[in-house]
C-alpha cells in the first residue's frame, strides 16, 4: 500500500531506481528510453556527472540561504548568463521553483507594473484557446484548455481567449500560411477593442504550444504581428517558454526563431533539466525600472526562490549545453527523427500531422487522414499508446483533447538532447511498434 497521493489514485507505477543517460531503469531492472524527457524536462538525461558534481559542490558550501537575507554566487552567475544570452533588453531575472510559479509571478508582475505607472484600471489578460500555462489559479485562468479548467472555473479570473495559431486545422485552403498567421494574429486586436485596450494588462502565449495541442509552432510572421499590436495598444507581451524554451526547439529561447522580443518571458523545465526544481521570469529593463523607481519592490515572493543549489544545477546545465554544442545537436536530431517519423507514418491511416521544432515534436492522430476527423473522444487511444510504449521500454507523452479540450489525440516527443543516432532510431522504432500494438488493441 502506498501513502503517496499520486496523480491517479489507482495507478500502479513502476519504481524508478537509477538513470543511465537517456534511460530510466526501474527496480526490476527494466530500461525505458525517455522519449519525452518526462514532461520535456530532462534535456541532459539522467545522472549527468557534470551536473551532479556542481550540485555536490554547492551543497558543501551553502545549500540554501533565504533570498530576503542573502544573494548567492550561483544566483548571480545564472542571472548574468541568462541575460547575456536573452534577446533584446531582457536584463533582469526573477527566480521561482517551477513553471506554474513563473507564470503566476509574470501575471502579478504585469499588474504591478501598470500600478507603478498609475494605470490601476488595467486588470485583464488575453490568452489563447488550447494554451497551457500551469496549474496555479492565475496560470490556470489564462490557460485555455477546457478539460483542465472546468472543475475550477468558479475560482478563475475572467480571461478572454482567442484562437490559437493552429494551421493544420484552421488555415483555409484559399490563404497562404502568411495570410493565415496575419488573420489569426489580428484576432488579438479585435479582442482588445472589445474589452477596451486601456483595461488590458497583457497578452500571453506559447511560441510553440506544448502539452495541450502537441508541439504546434506559430507560423512565420504571427508573433511579429502580435508584437506590433501589443505595442500599438500599450499592452505587455508575455511569452511562456516553460516547455519550449532553454534549447528545446533548437535555440536557447524559442522566440529567437520568430525574431520577437517579449516584455516578459517565463522559463523552467529545461532550465534545470530536472536536476533541481527551478524556474525564472526574464523581464525587460523598462519594466524593472518602473519597479525600481516606483515602490522599489515586487510584492510577491516564495520561500525557495533563488535557491543556491537549484541555481548551481541550472548554471551547470546551461554551461554543459553550450560547451557540448547541444543546440546544434538538437537541430541535427530533429532532421533524423522527423525523417524517420515521416517515413514510418507518411501513409499511416491514423496519423494526420507530424509537426514541431527542434526536439519538441507532435504527432496528431486522426480517424481519417483526408477529412482530419478526430478519433472518438472516448477511445482512450492516448492511454493505450502510453501503456504499450511503457511495455516496450519507451516513455512518450500521449494526450487527449488536442483540438478543443475534448476532441482529438496527439503524441508529444521531447527526448534528451544527448541522444545518439542509434538511440534516436530506437525511439522511432519503438514508437512505431507501440502504435501498432495500441491500434490492434483498439480494433479488438
Amino acid at each position: 500500500m502506498t501513502h503517496v497521493f499520486h496523480r491517479h489514485c489507482h495507478s500502479n507505477l513502476p519504481t524508478a531506481a537509477t538513470g543511465d543517460g537517456p534511460y530510466i531503469i526501474d527496480t526490476q531492472g527494466k530500461r525505458y528510453l525517455d522519449g519525452s524527457s518526462g514532461a520535456a524536462v530532462s534535456s541532459l538525461g539522467h545522472n549527468h556527472p557534470a551536473i551532479i558534481s556542481a550540485i555536490k559542490k554547492q551543497l558543501q558550501s551553502i545549500p540554501y540561504a533565504h533570498s530576503g537575507f542573502f544573494t548567492s554566487e550561483p544566483a548571480e552567475e545564472l542571472a548574468q548568463w541568462l541575460t547575456d544570452k536573452a534577446p533584446g533588453d531582457l536584463n533582469r531575472v526573477y527566480y521561482t521553483s517551477g513553471g506554474s510559479e513563473a507564470v503566476e509571478a509574470a501575471l502579478k508582475m504585469a499588474r504591478q507594473y501598470f500600478l507603478e505607472q498609475g494605470e490601476s484600471q488595467r486588470q485583464y489578460f488575453i490568452a489563447r484557446r488550447q494554451s497551457y500555462h500551469g496549474n496555479t489559479l492565475g496560470a490556470l485562468a489564462v490557460g485555455g484548455n477546457q478539460w483542465r479548467r472546468q472543475q475550477f472555473d468558479p475560482l478563475l479570473s475572467p480571461v478572454q481567449h482567442i484562437a490559437p495559431c493552429y494551421s493544420y486545422r484552421d488555415q483555409r485552403t484559399d490563404e497562404t500560411e502568411a495570410e493565415y498567421g496575419l488573420r489569426i494574429a489580428n484576432e488579438l486586436e479585435q479582442a482588445l477593442l472589445t474589452t477596451g485596450p486601456e483595461k488590458v494588462l497583457a497578452f500571453i502565449a506559447e511560441p510553440v504550444v506544448g502539452a495541450t495541442s502537441g508541439a504546434v509552432p506559430a507560423v512565420p510572421g504571427y508573433l511579429k504581428r502580435v508584437r506590433e499590436i501589443c505595442d500599438q495598444y500599450g499592452i505587455l507581451l508575455i511569452l511562456d517558454e516553460v516547455m519550449c524554451g532553454m534549447g528545446r526547439t533548437g535555440s536557447l529561447f524559442a522566440c529567437e526563431q520568430d525574431d520577437v522580443v517579449p516584455d516578459i518571458i517565463t522559463v523552467a523545465k529545461g532550465l534545470g533539466a530536472g536536476y533541481q526544481p527551478i524556474g525564472a521570469v526574464l523581464v525587460r529593463e523598462q519594466l524593472y525600472q518602473a519597479f525600481a523607481q516606483g515602490s522599489g519592490f515586487f510584492q510577491h515572493g516564495h520561500t525557495y526562490m533563488a535557491h543556491p543549489t537549484a541555481c548551481a544545477a541550472a548554471l551547470a546545465v546551461q554551461h554543459t549545453i553550450e560547451q557540448d554544442q547541444l543546440l546544434s545537436r538538437v537541430r541535427k536530431l530533429n532532421k533524423q527523427i522527423t525523417g524517420n517519423l515521416n517515413e514510418m507514418f507518411n501513409e499511416h491511416p491514423y496519423v494526420g500531422d507530424i509537426r514541431g521544432r527542434g526536439l519538441l515534436l507532435g504527432i496528431e492522430l486522426v480517424a481519417d487522414r483526408e477529412t482530419k476527423q478526430p478519433l472518438p473522444a472516448g477511445s482512450n487511444i492516448h492511454q493505450l499508446i502510453k501503456q504499450c510504449a511503457m511495455q516496450r521500454g519507451l516513455m512518450c507523452y500521449p494526450m487527449a483533447g488536442t483540438i478543443d479540450g475534448k476532441q482529438g489525440h496527439h503524441i508529444l516527443l521531447a527526448p534528451p538532447f544527448i541522444l545518439t543516432n542509434t538511440q534516436a532510431d530506437e525511439l522511432t522504432d519503438k514508437l512505431q511498434l507501440s502504435l501498432q500494438d495500441a491500434f490492434q488493441e483498439l480494433d479488438k
